[in-house]
């Protein structure tokens, strides 16, 4: 199991889970905390691949340890069976000398078995604790990004609610500016103000008439002076009339 194949089928799950939350994000709220629930699911499935991963490793290293041991062990069997085969042969027993000289080869061949399957073992360990090491550093990154992503979270819910309480303020304070002529406040004032040019209208018209009445008046003193000056001259006095 490599680090691509772990974390890119974790890659394509997560982005696919964010893709389908943002087509149909309606509650901003509720979207983050989903992407928080997506992505920490996504760190728990990392961290099974990578405890599979590792525990092969270990494997790997248990069956390598076991050939080494392995190779050891018949290593010193090749050499007691030598030994013991020259002692014999020492002491005339040749017959007995090739068997263990047999045993001898035997064990050599165990012992270059064992050593064989160690050696190829060796390059395999070498890169899966290389991938291992990736993934470690992988799952500590997604662990930041996890914190990162719950503290943006955090802050992104805040502006959402800051935003959305001024919409609610703008909107109050709307509904009641003066200089918007939508509002009932503009309203109520233009209705105010065609009642006061009415009542503008009418004492202008009031005014026009008590004009003509005085007029009228005026007009009537000056008829009024003519016939008692007129009396005045049929009375003999043109004392008014000199004047």
């Amino acid at each position: 199991m490599t680090k691509q194949s772990i974390f890119g089928r974790i890659a394509q799950l997560t982005r696919a889970n964010i893709n389908a939350l943002l087509d149909s994000a309606e509650d901003p709220e509720k979207m983050l905390d989903q992407m928080v629930r997506d992505f920490t699911n996504s760190i728990a499935d990392a961290e099974s691949a990578i405890a599979e991963t590792i525990g092969n490793l270990r494997l790997l290293e248990d069956d390598h340890r076991e050939d080494v041991q392995a190779a050891g062990e018949w290593g010193r069997k090749a050499l007691a069976a030598s030994r013991k085969a020259d002692e014999l042969r020492t002491a005339g027993n040749a017959v007995d000398a090739d068997k263990f000289d047999n045993l001898a080869k035997v064990a050599l061949g165990r012992q270059l078995q064992s050593e064989k399957e160690a050696t190829d073992a060796e390059p395999q360990i070498a890169s899966q604790t290389a991938v291992v090491e990736q993934l470690k550093t992988g799952l500590n990154t997604m662990k930041t990004k996890l914190g990162q992503l719950t503290s943006k979270r955090s802050e992104l819910i805040a502006r959402s609610k800051t935003a959305a309480a001024q919409s609610q303020v703008m909107d109050a304070v709307k509904s009641i500016d003066i200089m918007d002529p939508t509002s009932e406040v503009s309203r109520f004032e233009d209705k105010i103000r065609r009642e006061e040019a009415k009542v503008r209208g009418a004492s202008e018209l009031a005014a026009s008439s008590l004009d003509a009445q005085f007029e009228s008046l005026d007009d009537l003193g000056e008829l009024t002076e003519v016939d008692a000056r007129l009396a005045a001259l049929k009375a003999g006095s043109p004392s008014s009339i000199e004047q």
